[in-house]
C-alpha cells in the first residue's frame, strides 16, 4: 500500500522560507511527484512537479521563489519556499501516480495522481 506523508508546514514571517518534504512508503518513488495546494475557500491548484528524470515545472505564482527536488536513495521529494508571502497561505499535498499518460501537461491536473499525501498547513503571517 502506498503511502505519502508531507512534513515541513507550519507558520512564517513573510519573505520568509520554508522546506516542506514528501517521503512514499509502500513503494520506490521511481515516478513524477507533483506539489498541489488549496487555501480556504479556493481549488486545489498545481505548484511544482518533478519527473523520475528530474524534469521540474512550476507554476506562474511561484516560479523563481519556490524549487522541487529529489532524493531518490531517501524516497523523498522536496519543496523548498522562499520569499513566501501571505498569498502562499495554504495546505500543500504531494501526489504520484505510476500510470501511463497520454498527454503531455497531464502533471498539473489534481485528478491524474492516484496518490495522495494528507497535506500540511502553511501560513505565511506575521
Amino acid at each position: 500500500q502506498v503511502q505519502l506523508l508531507e512534513a515541513g508546514g507550519g507558520l512564517v514571517q513573510p519573505g520568509g522560507s520554508r522546506k516542506l518534504s514528501c517521503t512514499a512508503s509502500g513503494r520506490t518513488l521511481t515516478t513524477g511527484v507533483g506539489w498541489f495546494r488549496q487555501a480556504p475557500g479556493k481549488e486545489r491548484e498545481f505548484v511544482a512537479f518533478i519527473s523520475d528524470a528530474g524534469r521540474t515545472y512550476r507554476a506562474d505564482s511561484v516560479r523563481g521563489r519556490f524549487t522541487i527536488s529529489r532524493d531518490d536513495s531517501k524516497n523523498t521529494v522536496y519543496l523548498q519556499m522562499n520569499s513566501l508571502k501571505p498569498d502562499d497561505t495554504a495546505v500543500y499535498y504531494c501526489a504520484a501516480d505510476w500510470g501511463t499518460k497520454t498527454f503531455s501537461t497531464w502533471y498539473r491536473m489534481a485528478r491524474e495522481y492516484d496518490y495522495w499525501g494528507q497535506g500540511t498547513q502553511v501560513t505565511v503571517s506575521s
